[in-house]
């Protein structure tokens, strides 16, 4: 039978010991099953090696913080760097301008420099400031630009670069598109005028 002991008709005598040996061998069991009860369960991978469930976790707990913060970079890159840095420079203004009196005095650095700052109409000296603006905007590096006879047309009305020597040493295609536009253009108006003629 399932349990090990013989089936059918037994005598005493068989019974008696094949009782003796299931309680031998449940005796001698009772040592593996109080080891096997407070031992901890090992798992393995696919190759059969044990796994260190508290290292995976570990790493696994790196790798979500990791992502996290990747995650939180990328939705702070998203709503925009230099618009998060002038919003952080409003509330800064706000905070710096809640904090002086209501009363403002003649000696008020701030108030003075913002009263410079305006224009207004009919400011005799606002166009000599403009001007002298503008030369030092002038004066700073400006890039090198093409100082020749004028080029030849392209279709994008690109500028030369600075260091071109004045020969055009294209195929002749850009003409050839420039002319078959004006020829076009030509043909439409002769038509048209056609069309309009005897009204």
């Amino acid at each position: 039978m399932f349990s090990g002991v013989k089936a059918g008709l037994v005598s005493a005598d068989v019974l008696r010991r094949e009782q003796q040996e299931l309680r031998r061998h449940e005796r001698s069991n009772k040592r593996l099953e109080e080891e096997s009860r407070h031992s901890e369960t090992v798992f393995r991978d696919k190759s059969g090696r044990k796994r260190d469930l508290a290292q995976e976790r570990l790493e696994q707990k790196q790798r979500d913080e990791a992502k996290a913060e990747r995650d939180k970079q990328y939705a702070k890159w998203g709503k925009g760097l230099a618009q998060g840095r002038q919003q952080q420079q409003n509330v800064e203004d706000a905070i710096k301008e809640m904090q002086k009196p209501l009363a403002r005095y003649i000696d008020d650095q701030d108030l003075d420099r913002m009263l410079r700052e305006q224009e207004r109409e009919g400011d005799p000296m606002a166009d000599f400031i403009k001007k002298r603006k503008a030369k030092e905007s002038k004066e700073k590096k400006e890039k090198p630009r093409y100082k020749g006879p004028a080029p030849p047309l392209n279709r994008f009305n690109i500028w030369p670069g600075h260091r071109w020597d004045g020969v055009d040493r294209s195929n002749g295609f850009e003409q050839q598109h420039f002319a078959r536009m004006a020829n076009r253009k030509a043909v439409q108006e002769l038509a048209y005028k056609w069309s309009v003629e005897d009204m």
